[in-house]
């Protein structure tokens, strides 16, 4: 068996966090280290260490984070422009081997940025 991660334990109530909100289905935290001024997680209970992981038993908990993090955005006040950021991978930067969504806003970007699409 795996090491729980700090999200599992977090969830687990063994760490504490400040919760933002939660639900049946996942957890949303400020994100410890921000890259915006609003920078928050979406994190799902279920432990998937990266997207890749997922299966098709997980397709409906994928597309319920990608609408409860537009209802985060619009409680947030970010609704108008914010970005939405899944990791993939120590080299795309994850951290942390529990699947997570970053929504991160009030920080306009640009082309310079190096994140610009």
């Amino acid at each position: 068996m795996t090491e729980p991660t700090v999200f599992s334990k977090i969830i687990d109530g063994e760490i504490p966090a400040e919760k933002l909100y939660e639900d049946d289905d996942c957890i949303c935290i400020k994100d410890i280290a921000p890259k915006a001024p609003t920078h928050v997680l979406l994190i799902p209970k279920k432990p998937i260490p990266r997207l890749v992981d997922a299966t098709p038993e997980d397709q409906a908990l994928l597309g319920k984070l990608m609408v409860t993090a537009g209802d985060i955005a619009r409680e947030l006040g970010v609704d108008d422009a914010f970005r939405l950021v899944i990791n993939n991978g120590a080299g795309a930067g994850q951290t942390v081997f529990h699947l997570h969504l970053h929504i991160l806003g009030n920080k306009k970007y640009t082309e310079d940025d190096g994140l610009g699409f």
